[in-house]
């Protein structure tokens, strides 16, 4: 079965600083109907105002994946740590027994356009750890790489799930094939542009999940350059 979630659809948190589209459930934002896919409990599309962010966020026992897509992210880890995330960064955090960070935009004039998805993990109480992976447009262009997986294979960013995370960058007119695995669930969402997918238009924004189903998905770029993922997990209930 394929089921559309569209952009339009998704509950939104707006205010002088901030705009975030949730797909699912998150903060003050709840659907009875979106709760969560698998093991997948959020992704929010983020733009974030110039001069702008939020400390002092507290979170446990989540794994959570940050993809920059224009503009640049600080996020300053409860370790003190400070990192500049910019398109070209995959990064990921295992809050485990609970970490406390802060994101912000440095830039004065330009905001910051990101993707957070939050996976729950395979177990509690992990020690909190973090990872930064680069990966370039170059390395996406017309075809499907894997960036997250439990296993941290072929260079991947690792979490303590069994959820598996690929990317691509399409131009126009170009067309990539993706296996659907046995036994699994597939969320495939579109970050930038519209793509064609086994017939269905999906654009910025739109969410699709693929349960139940067999052979593979064609995806097609129908403009100039489409950014997209597919998140592969575990065959849950939920």
């Amino acid at each position: 079965m394929y089921r559309l979630r569209p952009a339009k659809q998704r509950g939104i948190t707006r205010n002088d600083w901030l705009k975030s589209e949730h797909s699912f459930t998150f903060n003050r934002y709840f659907d009875p109907f979106n709760m969560g896919f698998s093991d997948l409990r959020a992704i929010n599309d983020n733009k974030l105002a110039p001069s702008a962010g939020q400390e002092n966020q507290f979170q446990a026992d989540m794994e959570i994946i940050t993809i920059i897509l224009n503009g640049t992210l600080e996020y300053k880890g409860g370790n003190g740590t400070t990192k500049f995330l910019t398109p070209k960064h995959i990064h990921t955090v295992s809050t485990g027994t609970g970490i406390t960070y802060s994101e912000f935009n440095p830039s004065v004039k330009n905001s910051t356009h990101f993707l957070q998805i939050w996976i729950l993990p395979n177990k509690k109480n992990y020690p909190p750890s973090s990872q930064t992976k680069t990966v370039t447009k170059k390395q996406l262009l017309n075809r499907i790489k894997l960036i997250v997986s439990g296993s941290g294979k072929n260079n991947s960013a690792k979490i303590h799930q069994d959820t598996e995370i690929y990317q691509s960058i399409l131009e126009i007119n170009k067309t990539v094939f993706f296996s659907i695995p046995e036994n699994r669930k597939l969320w495939l969402q579109v970050l930038t542009g519209a793509v064609e997918v086994n017939s269905t238009i999906m654009e910025a924004g739109d969410g699709m999940s693929v349960t139940g189903e067999t052979g593979e998905l064609k995806i097609s770029s129908v403009n100039i350059e489409s950014n997209f993922i597919i998140i592969n997990l575990r065959n849950l209930t939920i």
